[in-house]
């Protein structure tokens, strides 16, 4: 944790600003106020960032463009919205192309005050976001040590948003693999996950009050599909996935004599980790150019 306090990286994206808010973020790093004192490192890449700080009001451009960024940065992150505009959409609020505030698309943790926010006020938010990294970290330290404790039950309808939230950041090194965003898990909207509840029931995985895993299920037959597991990058390799697995196959009725599922051709973990549970590979077919389906079943002993 010693280096999220020494040198924190900061990644800063103009939502749609009139500007003001900018300038002043990069009086931040000028010699008057030197925020590369406290060891502040503006970074242009998501991947390297532990902080997020965005200025102007989000309109239909760049509502996309944030989501994306938000989800490449690691664990644990903290998001700063600098000036009026990125609180509440500030004087734009109004206009027909602005979606309003940062939180309307992305959680935010830390509010700087002003049109435009003072220098001086950034740096504060910068050292109140670092306290919250901090503090996020030791959670997430907390949780890992105490994997022993995961409760695995069915979701409930209420927990819709915090699943959606939860396969967008999953299935974002699933994109890097195949070289594709176009994954329909990424594409999902809240409606259609609403709309799923009533077809298939999920398994989640919770570990102080926090969904860390999910999977779905449904029955067809006499064959209960298995589909889209999926677990925090934080708590990967900690055999969440094959929990989950096993404890949805506990979920269907005795009617069901075979379960199936499926992942992509290139996904060879994943693949690995299903023929360790019992399951073996029977078809293949194409989805995507840049995707083949794996198709694996396995009987019901």
């Amino acid at each position: 944790m010693l280096a999220f306090k020494k040198s924190p990286w900061i990644i800063h994206y103009d939502a749609s600003s009139c500007n003001g808010c900018d300038i002043e973020t990069l009086a931040c790093l000028t010699p008057i106020y030197d925020a590369e004192r406290l060891g502040v490192i503006n970074t242009g890449n998501p991947k390297h960032a532990d902080i997020f700080m965005v200025t102007g009001a989000v309109n239909a451009e760049s509502r996309d463009v944030i989501r994306n960024i938000y989800h490449q940065l690691p664990e644990p992150k903290v998001v700063v919205a600098i000036g009026s505009c990125a609180a509440s959409g500030g004087i734009f609020r109004e206009c027909y192309n602005v979606c309003g505030g940062v939180d309307t698309v992305i959680p935010v943790d830390v509010y700087v005050a002003g049109c435009a926010a003072r220098p001086e006020a950034i740096i504060d938010g910068v050292v109140r976001a670092v306290q919250l990294l901090e503090s996020k970290h030791k959670s997430m330290l907390e949780a890992a040590r105490g994997i022993d404790r995961m409760v695995y039950e069915q979701a409930v309808f209420a927990d819709v948003a915090e699943l959606l939230a939860l396969q967008m950041v999953t299935y974002k090194s699933e994109a890097e693999i195949y070289g594709d965003d176009s994954l329909p898990a990424l594409q999902q909207t809240l409606a259609e996950m609403e709309a799923d509840f009533a077809q298939w029931w999920f398994v989640k995985a919770v570990i102080n009050g926090k969904i860390v895993g999910a999977i779905r299920c449904r029955t067809e037959g006499n064959t209960g599909y298995i589909r889209r597991c999926i677990v925090h990058p934080y708590f990967r390799r900690r055999g969440i996935a094959r929990r989950l697995i096993t404890e949805a196959e506990k979920t269907f009725s005795t009617e069901v004599t075979r379960f199936e599922t499926l992942t992509g051709h290139k996904s060879r973990r994943n693949i690995a980790m299903c023929e360790k549970l019992g399951y073996s590979i029977f078809k293949t077919e194409p989805f995507l150019p840049t995707i083949q389906w794996v198709y694996l079943q396995k009987e019901r002993k």
